[in-house]
């Protein structure tokens, strides 16, 4: 993660020693191949929400994302505050969104992950960068960010595939890239031995500043000096 993120920097992956089994990466599918937003109420606003005005909406919505660890989406929002309807809740984030670019703090909320988060404002990376060291051994290494772009790019891929592409053997690299949550096992392909698939998660997004996967860089971008 960048170093201007409150929260802290971004886990440094090394390779381990141990090849992946299926037992330890069926059960990555088990913790980590669920959609949270499924599970968002909808839209129409509770019939015993609680009655916020604008302002009082607005400090609520700025508390809980500035006490949560974690992106926060609008349905996680919604429960939160008793079913208060998606369009209140969206304002409100425009009108915390507002009111930091007005006061020249040196804060902002940003789209993340699926939620939103607060961070420090990119102008402050370096003044914030010494909170962002990371222990030796959380250093994202080489072999471990290739891997991790031929997942990010092809996903679901297989480890096969993503062997042929790097032209080395993965299978450490990707149990360490499992064990620190940034790829899980997504399912089977339907080949013959319907070898195991891989996918990004949703702390990849965060690591990454990413909303989506849509928000990776493109091709054109990826050349451009």
């Amino acid at each position: 993660m960048d170093a201007e993120q409150q929260s802290g920097a971004a886990p440094v992956l090394e390779p381990t020693d141990l090849e992946p089994t299926d037992e330890v990466e069926e059960t990555a599918v088990a913790d980590g191949g669920r959609d949270e937003r499924a599970d968002e109420p909808e839209d129409e606003e509770a019939a015993d929400a609680p009655e916020y005005a604008d302002e009082e909406l607005e400090r609520a919505v700025a508390a809980l994302l500035f006490a949560s660890p974690d992106p926060l989406s609008i349905g996680r929002l919604r429960g939160l505050l008793g079913g208060i309807g998606k369009a209140r809740i969206e304002r409100a984030l425009d009108d915390v969104r507002g009111r930091l670019g007005a006061a020249g703090l040196p804060w902002e909320l940003r789209p993340i992950a699926g939620g939103w988060q607060f961070y420090t404002t990119p102008d402050m990376a370096e003044t914030v960068a010494g909170l962002s060291k990371v222990k030796k051994d959380e250093r994202v290494s080489p072999a471990s960010l290739e891997t991790l772009a031929v997942v990010a790019y092809r996903q679901p891929v297989t480890k096969a595939e993503i062997e042929a592409i790097r032209g080395v053997q993965v299978g450490p690299v990707l149990r360490a890239l499992v064990d620190r949550g940034l790829v899980k096992v997504a399912g089977r392909a339907d080949v013959p031995g319907h070898p195991l698939l891989y996918a990004t998660t949703k702390r990849f997004l965060e690591t990454f500043g990413l909303m989506a996967l849509e928000d990776l860089p493109r091709d054109a971008e990826l050349l451009r000096d």
